[in-house]
């Protein structure tokens, strides 16, 4: 990308940056390019949908993915004992049983003649249940949970009008007070327990957790229904699938990042609090950028493998006998992509799938 370091995208607002290697050095210049921004509503909130989000004392503080400051280092590594190697090869087994038992119900209303979305049917709640299960968050809601993720990322990540702005900050709104109320009730050793020992402020402990149930498992959905559609025409073995898809189409294609001085980037002078917008995968690019680097790399790279590799492997023989009934709609976000619903049918002719 010589010469060309970064383009001006005035309909997104951001200078967009698609050379991996001035991602990279993005990336790991967290004193450069701060990540403020990063989970800052692309869409403005209107006043109404203020309103309703402060109603619930609604605040997002900076803790993980938005932090660059000293408490950015003890919160990340309270978190990150949840996802430790043994801890995150240890969740395999359950895993493997929840999704083998999808599949096993999914097979049976392929056979009966139904019409089956793969993302309701396999992809949407196993994430769910493992993420649930490491934190140690028992009488969770999952359809409310996973209704609260989709409903939040469009409301940060999305371009929604007033109206339906609206319609997502009073869902934003029930989300945070339900935070409210397991942070109350703060003990032990589960995730809000082990927060409140940092001494964080209920704010923060909110804010932390707000956004890791929402990544550390709709973003897996998202990619395991990725994996899914691409193995519909691209069949590979699972583990080589995994990487494919975080090379090329990953559910998290592009992070943000703002200047907090006036700095070069390549051969472009940027002044300060300029909008950055960094590709993560695309064009078989390096397959590990799409969890990020550095100080804030994603915490649950590797059980974002692990489950989308056993998912894979669960459905494998499944993904072979169906073919696509229509061309998916995609969930189409500033940082999140992937398939709304796979619709299937049981198909001798798999080659008759929609191509993309």
């Amino acid at each position: 990308m010589s010469g060309c370091p970064a383009r001006y995208d005035e309909a997104l607002g951001y200078w967009v940056v698609d050379d991996p290697g001035l991602a990279r050095e993005v990336l790991l210049d967290p004193e450069t390019f701060r990540p403020d921004n990063a989970v800052l509503a692309h869409t403005p909130l209107s006043v109404k949908a203020l309103r309703v989000l402060s109603a619930v004392g609604f605040a997002l503080p900076p803790t993980l993915a938005n932090n660059a400051g000293a408490s950015h280092r003890p919160i990340r590594a309270a978190v990150a004992r949840f996802f430790s190697p043994a801890r995150v090869a240890a969740v395999e087994p359950l895993a493997r049983a929840l999704n083998t038992s999808r599949v096993a119900t999914t097979s049976a209303r392929l056979a009966a003649g139904e019409e089956v979305d793969l993302v309701q049917s396999i992809a949407a709640e196993p994430p769910a249940l493992v993420i649930l299960h490491l934190l140690g968050l028992e009488d969770v809601d999952i359809p409310s949970l996973k209704a609260w993720s989709l409903d939040s990322l469009e409301l940060f990540w999305g371009t929604p009008d007033e109206d339906r702005q609206l319609e997502l900050a009073h869902t934003a709104a029930e989300f945070y007070a339900w935070l409210r109320d397991r942070t109350a009730a703060a003990r032990g050793t589960d995730l809000f327990g082990v927060l409140a020992g940092l001494g964080l402020t209920d704010e923060e402990i909110c804010a932390t957790a707000y956004f890791l149930l929402i990544a550390g498992q709709e973003t897996t959905t998202q990619l395991i229904s990725t994996a899914f559609h691409r193995a519909l025409t691209r069949p590979l073995d699972p583990p080589e699938a995994v990487e494919d898809v975080l090379r090329n189409a990953s559910s998290v294609p592009t992070w943000r990042r703002v200047t907090a001085t006036s700095t070069t980037l390549g051969d472009l002078q940027l002044p300060p609090n300029s909008p950055l917008l960094l590709t993560l995968t695309a064009n078989n690019g390096p397959a590990d950028q799409a969890f990020g680097l550095g100080l804030h790399r994603c915490l649950g790279a590797a059980l974002a493998r692990l489950e989308t590799r056993v998912a894979l492997e669960c459905a494998q023989d499944l993904l072979t006998r169906v073919r696509l009934t229509e061309n998916p709609p995609m969930i189409n976000l500033l940082s999140f992509r992937a398939p709304k619903r796979l619709l299937v049918v049981t198909d001798g002719n798999t080659g008759d799938n929609w191509r993309h």
